[in-house]
């Protein structure tokens, strides 16, 4: 029942100065506000990287080429990863199902009048499974287009759209650095996420990407497997490791010029990444809630000495020195909490606001630990800052408090 009586004085002393408790919390409101923005947006990206990587499947590695930190004045050579190494890979590890090799540069693709600039991909058949991208019209590459090096293309969406396509596109052809290309498919939509658009590609078989790029341009791939079972797969990064390793003929004590990467690999990295950035934000930002409580310890003090006579007519009638701190603790915890509720409706909108003014990032997202974490923040800050002032009313003598004018 103190506590209850305590919440009430609070809101009427609150609502008898509402523009005074409105400027105390903008510091709170901003900090808190801050730092669910910032959380939303870093938790939307997160939650769609793990959905497509979880999508991708847990037995998808991926290789790429990688110089070793700290090394790059040593004669390692160029740092190559090829299509060999991937056929190597998958005729030597056990647990490797299947390999594909993606080569990617970007070129200017032609249908009649129209053009477009966009993702020229050079793959195999085993694209389409191992990455989960499968055709919505038509069929993919197959073993035959790459071994005679044939023509074909397949389409992503946004592709088809720019180039002005109408109707069935099977079957049209269209110009590749000034190469003729037969469109055998379009690739089901994808859509974008984090600036990259998985319907903006146009894939066309490994063997055809070495006429229009070179051999030059084959030397340096990304590698993508598939493991046999989701059980082995660190024995499977083993394995492709040692033989990566043999390829490149590697000396004991030489780093790797490859990164192998699993699904768990891949997760971990950008946690730790976006983990970071949030770390960093929140620390900037909690500068903004000490000014915010900075602020609050100030209007109570302020408070404490307009209020000095109840103070002492509160004594007077009986009340003790821990009835007077917690009357003004739990002013200042509440004072603290609407600048929290605030803080957080609005760090809401400010993140749906971002993600809808760039269009690369992902629908904000906010968790119920953000939520969580505003409102603690606010508590404690009210708590810690309301201490000193509260204490203060709380030594007041009575009678000198009632002399007070």
């Amino acid at each position: 029942m103190l506590i209850v009586e305590n919440i009430k004085l609070a809101m009427q002393a609150l609502n008898s100065n509402k523009l005074r408790a409105i400027l105390t919390t903008l510091g709170i409101i901003i900090g808190v506000a801050a730092v669910v923005a910032v959380v939303s947006v870093v938790q939307g990206l997160s939650y769609l990287i793990t959905s497509e990587l979880q999508a991708a499947g847990a037995d998808f590695i991926i290789v790429v080429p990688n110089r070793p930190r700290g090394h790059e004045g040593e004669m390692l050579g160029r740092i190559e990863l090829t299509y060999e190494d991937g056929q190597a890979v998958k005729k030597r590890a056990s647990e490797v199902k299947d390999f594909s090799p993606f080569l990617q540069r970007r070129a200017t693709v032609k249908f009649a009048d129209e053009h477009t600039f966009t993702n020229i991909c050079g793959t195999t058949s085993s694209f389409q499974e191992i990455n989960n991208h499968y055709v919505d019209r038509g069929r993919f590459l197959t073993k035959l287009d790459n071994d005679h090096r044939k023509k074909v293309c397949v389409l992503g969406t946004k592709v088809v759209e720019d180039l002005g396509i109408k109707g069935n596109p099977l079957g049209r052809g269209v110009s590749i650095h000034k190469h003729s290309f037969t469109i055998i498919g379009v690739l089901e939509e994808k859509g974008q996420a984090l600036g990259q658009n998985a319907d903006d590609i146009c894939i066309i078989p490994f063997n055809a990407s070495r006429l229009l790029f070179g051999e030059e341009a084959t030397r340096s791939l990304i590698l993508y497997f598939r493991s046999k079972s989701t059980e082995n797969m660190e024995l499977a990064k083993e394995q492709i490791t040692e033989t990566l390793r043999k390829q490149h003929s590697l000396r004991s004590g030489q780093p790797d010029d490859f990164l192998v990467l699993l699904q768990k690999d891949l997760l971990e990295r950008i946690s730790t990444i976006l983990g970071s950035v949030t770390a960093v934000v929140a620390g900037i930002v909690g500068i903004s809630l000490v000014v915010g409580g900075i602020g609050i310890m100030n209007i109570m003090l302020v408070s404490v000495t307009e209020r000095t006579r109840e103070i002492g007519i509160r004594k007077a009638v009986g009340a003790k020195r821990r009835d007077i701190i917690l009357q003004f603790l739990v002013e200042a915890v509440i004072l603290s909490l609407i600048g929290g509720i605030i803080g957080v409706f609005l760090g809401y909108i400010l993140g749906t606001i971002v993600t809808k003014l760039i269009p690369q990032l992902p629908p904000a997202h906010v968790p119920l630990w953000a939520v969580a974490l505003g409102f603690g923040f606010s508590t404690l800050v009210g708590l810690f800052f309301g201490i000193y002032p509260a204490a203060r009313a709380g030594k007041l003598d009575p009678i000198e408090a009632l002399r007070y004018e």
